[in-house]
């Protein structure tokens, strides 16, 4: 008679009986009194159904064992737009405000390109008067006068050049760039662009920003610089190299802006196969340049992935793939027409970046397997976004749901449009304050580490419907806490939560990060305005800048072993896993 072979059961079975017995015993547990019913609340008629439907339970484990991505230490990283040359505010880069914001984004790259970098043209001089657009004849001269000396007590410091600017200096400037943004704004819709100069001194003031933030600098250069042939004039883009080159300037380069759209721009297009040859020519450019022989290159640059900004990046990639060190492509949620709250809350929108980084990345695996890919400008919204909408807490939520996207799904590096400047998109206002993307920005940096983990989560479920697809509300992701924060040994997990529900949510923690202390960083909209706040508390405690130097203290809430984390309605939070040793973050 043969023998019964012993039963074997499946891990992941295994861990799924783990998960209801959580389930029954937080059943068998509960108390059904109405004040733990508040959250769910199905009406029956006559009475109320009590019991598990009103905990609105969610069960949340992760896999510790190996991350499904490493990314790049700079994953989370800041644009600034070529405008800010033209309104004027390059020349207050200097600020130390500015920069200790910019600081505590690091480590991370500084894209220095946008729409108008196909108008910048490098000249090779140090008097900046000479080159600067005309202002208001009123204060003009006065005010270059002030830019001159500030220039002259700059070039004066050693190291890292800051500046503590007077208020009339900068009300002044703020008038000033209102003034230029009409104007630049008129240029966006006509798509009439004028050229912008690009002088010795203005590199030097971008390079010093940089380098004191400790962000490493990528210059886009004009990609139509066009000979009469249509082949790349390359006369600006070496003079700008060499200059580069003599003040030993660590920049990696890319060419171009959104080269799908040059027909509409300015009525002159570019195919894929002319601009594998521009990219081809530019990298044996920085190879002749002995500098820059092993500078990083990035591009092309594409648009949205749609038909157009497709075909060209699989002609770039099939004819020029290997010119570059990484791939970078943009994606704007929405245009700048957008006045409701509740367009930021949509999962469909939300869900959009998906599926533009499937196209994408079909599109490069199938000429370069491996090459790493960009989000090379992210924004909530184009056209500079919309007053009290894209600049507010609401904006949030797009955008903290596009990193933990990306980073799900491989994308090595997001570059933020844009940290400071015009319009309504930024991380930093015209008064040098941060906006509610830049606490979300800067919470994510001390918390989230490169190592992507997988996330599994069990609980209540909507039956699907014929034709329908079921769009997730309540958006977890996972990683390694980052190695920077020395509050946190390795090892350490951080969990970041979107609700979107207009309900709060219970997330217990089950499997391995079961019984383990857990600190809490929830976000929240600060003050009267809801979710168009333009301030942000931390556990409950408003977010202000100490001084021009001093970050707030960043106090997490305690929750004990064991404890079910609650997250209120439309809320953001992270939840580091202290002491978890887990074995994907130890290494």
């Amino acid at each position: 008679m043969p023998k019964s072979s012993p039963c074997v059961f499946p891990r992941s079975f295994l861990w799924l009986a783990s998960l209801v017995a959580l389930v029954v015993q937080s059943v068998l547990s509960s108390s059904y009194s109405s004040s733990s019913s508040s959250t769910y609340q199905i009406s029956v008629p006559g009475r109320k159904r009590s019991g598990f439907m009103e905990r609105t339970l969610v069960l949340l484990d992760v896999n510790t064992r190996s991350p499904i991505r490493v990314l790049n230490d700079n994953f989370l990283s800041v644009q600034l737009d070529p405008s800010i040359i033209k309104d004027g505010w390059l020349d207050f880069l200097s600020s130390k405000r500015l920069v200790t914001l910019a600081r505590g984004l690091s480590p991370a790259f500084l894209r220095f390109g946008g729409k108008r970098t196909d108008f910048l043209q490098f000249n090779n001089q140090k008097n900046l008067a000479k080159f600067r657009g005309p202002g208001p004849d009123y204060y003009l001269k006065n005010y270059e006068d002030d830019i001159v000396r500030s220039d002259i007590a700059l070039d004066e410091q050693k190291g890292c050049k800051l500046a503590n600017h007077p208020d009339i200096m900068l009300e002044l400037q703020r008038e000033k760039a209102a003034t230029t943004q009409l104007v630049l704004l008129k240029e966006q819709m006509s798509n009439i662009y004028s050229n912008i100069t690009i002088t010795a001194r203005s590199l030097d003031k971008l390079y010093n920003f940089a380098n004191c933030a400790g962000l490493h600098l990528i210059l886009g250069l004009n990609a139509l610089h066009r000979n009469p042939d249509n082949s790349w004039n390359t006369s600006s883009t070496l003079s700008l190299l060499k200059y580069g080159a003599g003040k030993k300037y660590n920049i990696s380069w890319e060419l171009g802006n959104e080269p799908n759209a040059y027909r509409g721009m300015v009525g002159r297009a570019v195919n894929s196969t002319q601009l594998a040859q521009d990219y081809v020519k530019l990298r044996t450019l920085l190879q002749s340049v002995r500098y820059y022989h092993r500078a990083h290159l990035y591009g092309p640059n594409a648009g949205r992935p749609r038909k157009n900004a497709v075909l060209l990046l699989d002609g770039f990639m099939k004819n020029a793939g290997s010119a570059v060190d990484a791939v970078t492509w943009q994606h704007y949620y929405m245009d700048g027409r957008v006045n409701k709250v509740e367009d930021f809350l949509k999962t469909r929108l939300l869900d959009t970046l998906t599926e533009q980084i499937t196209k994408v990345t079909e599109v490069v695996n199938t000429h370069t397997p491996g090459k790493k890919v960009w989000l090379g400008g992210l924004g909530p919204a184009w056209a500079g976004g919309f007053s009290n909408l894209s600049d507010t807490y609401a904006a949030g939520f797009l955008w903290v749901n596009a990193l933990g996207l990306s980073a799900v799904q491989g994308i090595d590096v997001v570059l933020r449009h844009s940290f400071f400047d015009y319009g309504y998109t930024h991380l930093v206002d015209q008064n040098f304050n941060p906006l509610p993307d830049y606490w979300f920005s800067l919470v994510f940096k001390r918390l989230v580490g490169p190592r992507v983990l997988a996330v599994r989560v069990a609980g209540l479920q909507r039956k699907p419907q014929p034709g329908r697809v079921i769009r997730d509300k309540l958006r977890i992701y996972a990683h390694c806490t980052s190695y920077y924060n020395h509050n946190y040994v390795r090892g350490s997990i951080t969990i970041y939560i979107i609700n979107l529900h207009r309900s709060r949510k219970k997330i217990k923690l089950a499997g391995t990060l079961r019984n383990n202390t857990v600190h809490q960083y929830l976000l929240q909209p600060y003050g009267p305005d809801g979710l168009r706040a333009k301030y942000v508390q931390l556990n409950g405690e408003k977010l202000l800048m100490v001084d021009n130097e001093t970050f707030p203290e960043f106090k997490p809430k305690t929750l004990r072993a064991g404890r079910t984390i609650a997250m209120p309605p439309m809320t953001i939070g992270f939840y580091v896993i202290k002491n978890i040793n887990a074995y994907a973050c130890r290494r």
